[in-house]
């Protein structure tokens, strides 16, 4: 009887052993699985929101693509080749391969996710393949103890009232050993079956853009081949492309000159108004210190009640004036001025759609060579039409019409001042107080079918970079 029981206590401690060394194997997953996913994130830093950020700069690029594409033909619709086709062309290039550029990357990620799924993937079935050996076991040493009466001879051989609990205690346990360790077999292999699903995944993920990044090199050859017969024509019609280039010099020398006057202008406007004020603050002071002066001289106090600020400046003597390098500003129009200056790079784009064409500063000549070329603001090349919106709070300072930059805006907005050129048509009036957003105009359209419109950013009368000022996001 003894043995019988001996046995079957072994059985069960065999069956409580088996569960704790599945238990075990199930922790050991979970600790490589955390380990797994330490490593990912120790290793990439922000990958997940990486990769997100490259799908999300891609769809904006493709956007992007439409949007140039839909540009280019209307520079197209003229049978002769045109700078403002090359520079759709160049801008959809340089798209093209920032969405190539951006495909690589993703695949560089969903690779890495293959490796390490894959690894996941093997480890898990190493501990479903433990957990069926030892499961095994369990069942050859629940055989041992199948009969109900060893099980009854295991429990009256307690020697002690303490150990019959103790034994019936492990009889229970007994039952549900068997239950526990299928349990887990069921959860690995579910867990198992995720994993191979989610590879499955990932590689139909990485064949599909693959894919996507064959048909994108081809589109990118093929926007070489149309660049270049682009250059090749523009090169055969050099006389054209000189003259239109000094026309353009022409132009842009108009312009500056009409902008310098302005501004000049303006800072004048703005120191007669200052001096004015500060002799009308002083005289108030004097006759608030003085009321004797007020009664004797009464006509002096009351002489020109209804004088301008500019009229009333005459009486103050030039070299009371404030610096003329800048403009004078009143707590309104610093209060604007501080505005704008704090929204630099986050600035509205005068228009909604279109490219920066020609950037700010010297370069070369996209055909002509050894010729250099100078801009004062950025080129935006846009669709025909297309709406021109004021980029800030402001006041127009001044409508015109220049041979070459057809009709101009100059809003002031405190100190900084923004020149919008090459408008067909004009929406608001010299003096007009306009708001950010505020249609100003439409962007002329040139007989090559080139809308572009030329916008410059000063302060004062220094020329600033716009692409410094301009939001990123449109």
């Amino acid at each position: 009887m003894r043995a019988r029981s001996s046995g079957t206590a072994a059985a069960l401690l065999v069956a409580l052993l088996v569960l704790a060394q599945g238990e075990s194997i199930l922790a050991q997953q979970r600790t490589r699985n955390k380990s797994t996913a330490r490593t990912t994130t120790r290793n990439t830093g922000p990958r997940k929101k990486s990769k997100a950020q490259l799908e999300r700069e891609r769809r904006a690029n493709l956007r992007r693509i439409q949007e140039t594409s839909r540009i280019l033909e209307q520079t197209q619709k003229q049978k002769q080749a045109s700078l403002g086709q090359l520079n759709a062309l160049k801008e959809k290039l340089t798209v093209q391969k920032g969405v190539i550029n951006s495909i690589s990357s993703e695949l560089k990620y969903i690779e890495s996710d293959v490796r390490q799924t894959e690894t996941q993937v093997q480890q898990t079935q190493q501990s479903l393949a433990q957990l069926k050996a030892e499961y095994a076991r369990l069942i050859y040493a629940s055989s041992k103890t199948a009969n109900s009466y060893n099980r009854i001879m295991f429990l009256f051989a307690a020697e002690s009232f303490n150990q019959l609990m103790l034994r019936l205690r492990y009889v229970r346990q007994y039952s549900e050993v068997r239950q526990q360790q299928a349990a887990q077999i069921s959860n690995t292999q579910q867990h198992l079956t995720h994993q191979l699903t989610g590879l499955t995944e990932k590689k139909q993920e990485k064949s599909s853009l693959l894919t996507t990044q064959v048909a994108e090199s081809r589109n990118l050859l093929t926007l070489k081949t149309q660049q270049d017969q682009v250059v090749t024509k523009l090169s055969q019609q050099e006389e054209g492309l000189r003259q239109e280039l000094a026309e353009r010099q022409q132009a842009v020398s108009r312009l500056d000159n009409l902008i310098a006057e302005r501004v000049r202008e303006e800072i004048a406007r703005a120191a007669r108004v200052a001096r004015a004020n500060a002799a009308r603050a002083a005289r108030n002071s004097a006759a608030r210190s003085n009321p004797n002066t007020t009664t004797r001289r009464p006509a002096e106090s009351t002489a020109r009640p209804n004088t301008s600020p500019e009229t009333a400046a005459a009486d103050v003597p030039e070299e009371e004036a404030p610096r003329t390098d800048r403009v004078t500003l009143t707590p309104e129009t610093a209060v604007l001025s501080s505005s704008f200056a704090d929204n630099r790079g986050r600035l509205l784009w005068p228009v909604a759609r279109g490219f920066i064409s020609q950037r700010f500063g010297r370069h070369s000549h996209p055909v002509l060579k050894n010729v250099i070329v100078e801009n004062r603001g950025v080129d935006i090349q846009t669709s025909t039409g297309e709406p021109v919106r004021a980029i800030f709070d402001g006041k127009v300072l001044t409508v015109a019409s220049i041979a070459g930059m057809n009709n101009i805006v100059m809003i002031q907005h405190g100190e900084y001042f923004t020149v919008y050129a090459k408008l067909r048509s004009v929406s608001v009036s010299e003096g007009q107080q306009v708001h950010m957003r505020q249609q100003i105009g439409t962007v002329y359209t040139s007989s090559e079918g080139t809308s572009e419109l030329q916008f410059q950013v000063w302060r004062n009368s220094s020329n600033l970079n716009p692409e410094n000022w301009l939001s990123r996001n449109r």
